[in-house]
């Protein structure tokens, strides 16, 4: 028996809860509260809207105490979104991003835990020319030998991301319509970037920042530069 597409696409095909959804794709969990403000929605209306997305498995649920948080099921639905956001008819304002918040998620963002943009774009190029991972297969990055050291020098446990999925996976970026490494590899690596204070996250935002301190690591460790990712959203 095949699987009933049109229960999960109805769910997504609402513009109110693709809001909701694309508002979770940063990885984290978000109250009601936060998300009908994304989505320009009442409480209540947001409140039956989430629900709606629980059932059909689009959307999990954690209670803490009285409250309760919401976030994407799992990385597959992150990546049907990215997906449809790649079919979908091209925004002038991704072409040509007329306010800071649109050309801060051009240079770089968070798509479900790891980097994306244009940032994400030139690490994933970087660590391709350098022959650290290759391409793959149904969608996969293979780590060379030279990147696992690479990796681990980082101070990333590649053990720690063996998945049944691969650990190192291409996501078809939405706004440069190429891939970025995504998987658990990429957001590890993020999360290390993160912490290294290489790049910075935004409150509120999914737009993610390099910072002066990581761009000149990454042009040390992988050769390139960086500053040109913030100059061409700019231009």
């Amino acid at each position: 028996m095949e699987a009933n597409i049109a229960s999960p696409a109805a769910l997504i095909g609402d513009p109110s809860r693709a809001a909701m959804l694309q508002a979770l794709q940063d990885g984290r969990a978000h109250p009601a509260g936060a998300l009908a403000w994304a989505a320009g929605l009442t409480a209540q209306a947001a409140s039956n809207h989430l629900a709606k997305l629980v059932d059909g498995g689009l959307v999990s649920v954690e209670r803490e105490g009285r409250h309760r948080y919401y976030r994407l099921a799992n990385a597959e639905v992150a990546h049907v979104l990215e997906a449809l956001a790649v079919l979908a008819a091209p925004v002038r304002s991704l072409e040509q991003p007329r306010s800071p918040q649109a050309r801060a998620l051009r240079d770089g963002r968070c798509c479900y835990g790891h980097l994306a943009g244009r940032l994400g774009i030139a690490v994933t190029d970087a660590l391709v020319a350098r022959d650290l991972i290759r391409p793959a297969d149904d969608k996969l990055y293979a780590v060379t030998p030279q990147g696992r050291a690479w990796f681990e020098d980082l101070g990333l446990d590649l053990e720690a991301t063996r998945s049944k999925r691969g650990a190192a996976r291409q996501c078809l970026d939405w706004t440069e319509r190429r891939h970025h490494l995504a998987g658990p590899l990429g957001v590890t690596l993020l999360s290390r970037m993160v912490a290294l204070g290489w790049i910075e996250t935004v409150a509120g935002s999914r737009a993610a920042k390099l910072t002066t301190l990581g761009r000149e690591e990454l042009r040390t460790r992988l050769g390139v530069d960086l500053e040109a990712v913030e100059g061409r959203a700019a231009a």
